[in-house]
């Protein structure tokens, strides 16, 4: 049976239509509905726990529940002006780029494929993290083929927590997005071809945002150990994340790119905060960057 027939004919059977009057009211009956069956079906499950094969029907209650379920989901659904099928194909492509198919292949284009070379980011990037003495004050200084990049950064708080090391963020976007226009700033590689292009992406409001991101996930992490020992995070994080790029070219990349991205992040990040420093390579083609201790 196809959705929206199915749909169709459930709304036949409701003892409850929606009217001008009273739309509100008739949308929460399927809302309480929805709730209610959803703790039926964690009934029958915690009777399923109890009585093993002594609860012989557990399989044709779980349908039954998950029937009633749809009904209710399918009856919210039509008072909204919304199709079951239009739904489902929204959440099978939601589905698909927050859990792509194993060995399924990213885009593989870089987003600044068709501009100039010295316009690009490089390809393959070495950048050395070394915490050295300035003005008697230790500070992260970063260069890269003997070429200082960026000022000598402190964590800039008053409990150090290792944000001078941030910067093994914007280096893993670049490397794994293919995005950073922080790091474009700093190697000045603004695309200056396309005006557009250069006040858009590799300008004051792109860099803000970018900065702003790694601040607000820094935070996030804080609160999860760091990323440290996760595979996963949080829908909602990652959702804010790419709203908050959504005028932006890296808009391109999933969810599952910049959660893959995030976590590499950290774990580069991690591995500086450890050995107070070190080499970072970066492989944009391959999307990919690695690291290495100090001495190595």
């Amino acid at each position: 049976m196809e959705l929206n027939e199915y749909q169709r004919r459930a709304n036949l059977t409701d003892q409850r239509p929606s009217t001008e009057e009273d739309d509100q009211m008739a949308l929460v009956f399927p809302l309480m509905g929805i709730a209610s069956e959803v703790g039926s079906l964690i009934t029958q499950y915690k009777k399923h726990v109890r009585d093993g094969d002594a609860h012989p029907l557990f399989s044709q209650r779980i349908k039954e529940e998950l029937g009633d379920v749809l009904w209710y989901v399918a009856n919210l659904a039509g008072k909204l002006n919304l199709e079951l099928d239009e739904i489902a194909s929204l959440n099978l492509g939601r589905a698909a780029e927050r859990w792509p198919t194993e060995g399924e292949e990213q885009p593989a284009r870089l987003l600044d494929d068709g501009f100039p070379p010295a316009e690009q980011l490089p390809r393959q990037l070495t950048v050395v993290f070394e915490e050295v003495d300035v003005e008697g004050r230790q500070k992260l200084v970063m260069t890269s083929d003997g070429r200082r990049l960026g000022n000598p950064l402190v964590d800039m708080n008053r409990d150090p927590d290792g944000y001078r090391f941030h910067d093994a963020f914007h280096l893993t976007y670049a490397a794994m997005l293919g995005w950073s226009p922080l790091l474009r700033d700093l190697l000045g590689l603004k695309r200056d071809s396309d005006p557009e292009v250069r006040e858009v992406d590799d300008a004051g409001r792109a860099l803000f945002i970018e900065e702003g991101l790694s601040a607000f996930i820094f935070n996030y992490a804080k609160e999860h150990n760091f990323f440290e020992g996760t595979s996963h995070i949080d829908s909602e994080v990652l959702r804010t994340i790419t709203g908050m790029v959504s005028h932006l070219e890296v808009r391109v990349r999933t969810i599952n790119e910049w959660q893959e991205a995030i976590l590499r992040s950290f774990d580069i990040w991690r591995s500086l905060m450890v050995d107070g420093g070190g080499t970072v390579s970066l492989d944009l083609p391959a999307r990919r960057i690695d690291f290495e201790p100090p001495g190595d």
